[in-house]
């Protein structure tokens, strides 16, 4: 890896990273996960929120590992635009639950970004 590349494989390693704890995070407690994406309306979310973790646990560390990167960043990038806006939809909220999931939106918002970066870079 050259000096150019050091930037982007730091980069790589920690929203691979990023992507995979915060997965590992909704492991921890599912039946909140479950919760949570059944209040947002989510079908069968008993179903859809292990599965959307996982994947997200396996296109995380397959970013941070750079293998398969067709497949994990392409996997990370439909899980973002999916998720942001159906979990995180601030703008629909009451006042109370406004900020809390306004932050989440944009957190995602921002790492949807450095997927589509690496994206671009898996298809090179």
């Amino acid at each position: 890896m050259g000096d150019s590349d050091k930037p982007f494989g730091l980069g790589r390693v920690l929203l691979g990273l990023g992507l995979a704890l915060q997965a590992s995070e909704d492991f921890r407690d599912m039946d909140d996960t479950v919760e949570y994406a059944e209040s947002a309306g989510v079908p069968m979310p008993e179903l859809a929120a292990p599965f959307a973790s996982g994947m997200m646990l396996v296109c995380g560390l397959g970013i941070a590992l750079w293998k398969a990167p067709k497949i994990a960043t392409g996997g990370a990038a439909a899980f973002l635009a999916v998720v942001t806006t159906q979990m995180h939809d601030f703008w629909n909220k009451p006042e109370e639950k406004r900020d809390g999931e306004r932050l989440a939106f944009w957190g995602n918002l921002a790492m949807f970004g450095g997927v589509l970066a690496m994206l671009r870079e898996a298809w090179k």
